[in-house]
């Protein structure tokens, strides 16, 4: 067993053995697939705490010689696979972190050249009869090794975790960055030793110009997982069945860390906060744990041609237009709006439509992290009033206060004018659920929800934990609350939310254009 070839199956062993352990071994069928074809490299990239280290050790498990991994793998989906009895530990497999690496070289410039002779001399020890001791280059030594070797020409497989580590953390050299795409490029392209070469990262492929210098590889990100989209992350099913298996309100979870989405995903939810969540029994924001607020707000703070608007209209729950196409990858050199949603996406912080080409905040716990990097960050100081002040406006609504309710509505427009289009119903539904923020703590949110006649425009639901009434809210631009109400009742909205009898608040809010101000009347429905 060596640290870089063939390095067994421990940390696989590991995960399979935790009390939490989701089946995501058919991602081994679709690499079978792969192999020894041109289709052969596969690039896989999704935020920190989306499984793909896990999904890595499970591949090195599988595939590397001179073990027995069928103990591990004979009970998982897996095992049912035609191809799984023949290719189970029958390769020799190089698991290459690049985090690692990068730590151990003690800077990016020295980067290759230590990976190389680390993996080399780990290579000698197997292959040494055919190494020269003065062979510094890997993929001529492979290649040498794959000439010689008489045995049938299975070639190499290669793993590479946290692939885009230089990009991250070496923002600025680009010297360094170009040496090392270079090496992957002389390392994998056009390589007949490469039987499978399997990459992970947060980031898809770094592109110079219009050309790549890895376009061999397939990509499979959070903008296009396409076949893979089932092994981003826990599904629907899979919550479930844990939130029976440890008592837990799968209501809560969905509200918590659901929220991204897949052409052919619907619902797709963080797996690292699932399980905290699960094993701690509580349900709260566990982004913190690896990321911290600090990064969103280098983000936040550019404002290219609308970015602060795009983000304060998200927080409003609106969704907003993203071209993700043209992301160069580039974390220093940003020339657009687009670009800087589109690496929030990668990075986790928005999740992506792929019909409508949309981006919002997904759930609860994302939403929180935007709160904390709004309250610290220059700039934003009157939305972060607004969010505080919000506690103050659902408390108004409760008691039935209409002028508070309205001065307090009034205060969020005047705050934002220059930044929230307010010019008909949908505007004014944005700048509502902004006014509403921390309501959020105790219901769910549903912007036009399908009710009686047609759609209320929010309506209010109380989350299990609390005893706080539900709220059917209707919207009017330059017409009258009274009318607003008189709606809720005509389309016989309430039908929809009969199970709250006695426990419900209509509420009708209109924002008159000549006077500029809201105006709001709360009525008791028995």
């Amino acid at each position: 067993m060596g640290i870089y070839l063939n390095p067994g199956n421990e940390a696989f062993q590991i995960s399979v053995s935790s009390e939490i352990y989701m089946d995501k071994s058919e991602l081994i069928g679709f690499t079978n697939r792969r192999l020894g074809q041109e289709k052969r490299f596969i690039c896989v990239s999704r935020p920190r705490r989306f499984g793909k280290s896990m999904a890595a050790n499970m591949l090195s498990a599988y595939y590397t010689q001179g073990y027995d991994s069928g103990k591990l793998f004979d009970k998982l989906k897996i095992s049912q696979n035609p191809s799984y009895k023949t290719h189970l530990n029958q390769y020799d497999v190089f698991f290459l972190n690049m985090q690692q690496f990068l730590t151990s070289a003690k800077g990016a410039d020295n980067l290759t050249m230590y990976l190389q002779k680390a993996v080399l001399t780990e290579l000698r020890e197997v292959y040494g009869e055919w190494i020269s001791t003065d062979e510094e280059q890997l993929s001529k030594a492979l290649a040498i090794i794959f000439s010689k070797d008489k045995r049938e020409k299975k070639g190499f497989i290669f793993i590479i975790d946290e692939w885009d580590c230089i990009f991250r953390e070496e923002k600025e050299n680009k010297q360094a960055q170009k040496l090392y795409l270079d090496f992957l490029k002389d390392l994998l392209k056009d390589r007949s030793y490469v039987k499978l070469a399997y990459m992970t990262g947060i980031l898809p492929i770094k592109k110079y110009g219009t050309h790549s210098a890895l376009n061999i590889f397939d990509e499979f990100s959070m903008t296009d997982p396409k076949r893979l989209a089932e092994f981003v992350g826990f599904t629907e099913h899979e919550v479930r069945e844990l939130c029976q298996r440890y008592s837990m309100d799968f209501e809560e979870a969905k509200c918590w860390y659901d929220g991204y989405r897949f052409r052919k995903m619907e619902h797709v939810y963080n797996p690292k906060s699932i399980v905290d969540a699960m094993l701690e029994e509580e349900f709260q924001s566990y982004w913190t744990g690896t990321e911290t607020y600090e990064a969103l707000k280098i983000y936040m703070d550019m404002n290219f041609d609308g970015l602060k608007d795009a983000i304060i209209s998200m927080l409003g729950g609106a969704k907003c237009k993203v071209n993700a196409r043209w992301f160069q990858n580039d974390m220093t050199d940003y020339t657009s709006k687009d670009e800087v949603l589109t690496l929030l996406i990668h990075l986790g912080y928005l999740a992506y439509d792929e019909r409508s080409q949309e981006v919002f905040i997904p759930n609860m716990e994302v939403q929180e992290e935007f709160r904390n990097a709004v309250e610290g960050t220059k700039g934003w100081e009157h939305l972060s009033q607004i969010l505080v002040h919000s506690e103050e406006l659902l408390e108004a609504t409760l008691n039935k206060d209409t002028e508070a309710v309205a001065r307090r509505i009034d205060a969020v427009h005047i705050d934002n004018t220059s930044i929230l289009s307010y010019h008909n119903e949908n505007s004014l539904s944005c700048v509502i659920t902004l006014a509403y923020f921390s309501a959020q703590k105790d219901y769910t949110l549903i912007r036009e929800l399908p009710a009686g006649k047609g759609f209320a425009d929010i309506v209010f639901l109380p989350r299990r934990h609390t005893d706080k009434p539900a709220l059917i809210v209707e919207l009017k631009w330059n017409q009258s609350e009274q009318g607003a109400i008189e709606q809720i009742k005509n389309r016989q909205y309430v039908k929809e939310l009969e199970e709250y009898s006695g426990n419900l608040l209509l509420v009708g809010i209109n924002y008159d254009k000549k006077s500029k101000k809201h105006h709001c009347i709360i009525e008791t429905c028995e």
